[in-house]
Parts: C-alpha cells; sequence; structure tokens
C-alpha cells in the first residue's frame, strides 16, 4: 500500500515547517503502514489518556486482529515481547501473535476484531475485544460452511517505551469451538 502521507506533492513553507509536519505525522504510524492513526480502531468506551503511549500501543495491536495487516502487531510488539499466556504450540515472542493470526485468518477469512472496552493506567492497559467473521475456511480437521463466529477476549498489555513488552489474555475458545462446530455441547 503506498503511503499517502509520502507521496503527497510537498509545497515549500518558510523553514521548512510543511517538511517537519510531515515527519511528525509519519513517525506516528506503524511502519510501512500509510495509515493515519485515524484508521487504527477506536474503542467504544475508553477509561484513560486517549493520546497515551499506551493507548497508540493496544489500539495498533488491535488493528493487527482487526485486518491481519503484520506491521500493525510489529509496531504494537516490543522486540522482546513475551505472552505470559503462551497456548501449547505457539512461538514466544513477536511470532507467536503473527502465527495465530495466519492460522485464524485461514479459517476465518473476514475475521474483525473491535475494542469494547479499554482501560489504561500508567504502563497497564486492559482491552476487551470482540471478534466477528464467518467460519469459510478449514480449522484443524473442521471445514466451515459460513457458520457466523463472533466472540470475546480479554487481554492485559505492559508496555514499555511505547510497545507492548507483555500480554497475559483469555479468550472465549468455548464460545468459538461452538460456533465453529467442534464442541456441540
Amino acid at each position: 500500500m503506498t503511503d499517502p502521507i509520502a507521496t503527497r506533492p510537498r509545497r515549500r513553507i518558510a523553514g521548512g515547517a510543511l517538511s517537519l509536519f510531515i515527519a511528525l505525522a509519519a513517525a506516528s504510524v506503524p511502519m510501512g503502514q500509510g495509515r493515519a492513526a485515524e484508521a487504527l480502531p477506536q474503542p467504544a468506551h475508553l477509561a484513560g489518556n486517549a493520546a497515551s503511549p499506551t493507548v497508540l500501543a493496544a489500539r495498533r495491536y488491535a488493528a493487527f486482529w482487526n485486518n491481519g495487516d503484520e506491521a500493525f502487531a510489529r509496531a504494537a510488539l516490543a522486540p522482546g515481547f513475551t505472552d505470559r499466556t503462551l497456548p501449547p504450540g505457539r512461538p514466544q515472542g513477536i511470532d507467536g501473535p503473527l502465527q495465530a493470526s495466519r492460522a485464524f485468518r485461514a479459517a476465518v477469512p473476514d475475521l474483525t476484531a473491535a475494542i469494547e472496552d479499554m482501560v489504561a493506567d500508567g504502563d497497564r492497559v486492559a482491552v476487551h475485544l470482540r471478534f466477528r467473521g464467518h467460519f469459510t475456511g478449514r480449522f484443524g480437521e473442521a471445514q466451515g460452511s459460513g457458520q457466523t463466529v463472533d466472540f470475546q477476549a480479554f487481554d492485559l498489555y505492559r508496555v514499555a517505551d511505547g510497545r507492548i513488552a507483555e500480554n497475559w489474555h483469555l479468550e472465549d475458545n468455548l464460545t468459538l469451538l461452538r460456533q465453529l462446530g467442534i464442541v456441540t455441547q
């Protein structure tokens, strides 16, 4: 995707003010995204400072889950990111969420994630996410037939230097597995 900020014609303004503005605006979006901060998911409810680096990191990570664009995850997660509730078989670090997203999007290609609630204080952010889509692909041995997927997840992030350093998460997997037809009770 082309970066709309970088491709705009630049006009000369005394002292290079426009160039400075463009550089600052480009620095505020995930690298390689070409997306303004307004493209990040907005929390339906937010308790905390909307302009804080912790909220921005959480919104970038939600954008990754919302559209699968790995550049958002790379912008949101610290290089030494640690998943404190790592599921069996998932690699630790940034590769874990990237792998999980690819696998789940193979099953639910139209997956979206909305931020229902966000509470930010200091270096912590609690996020209530709602995932929706349609199971049209494969999940393990199960083949989807278009059934609706609608489940929730709760995450707690510790943010350092504007990126998520640690994550504790809990997904409503029972609801998800019922919707996928894997669990029938």
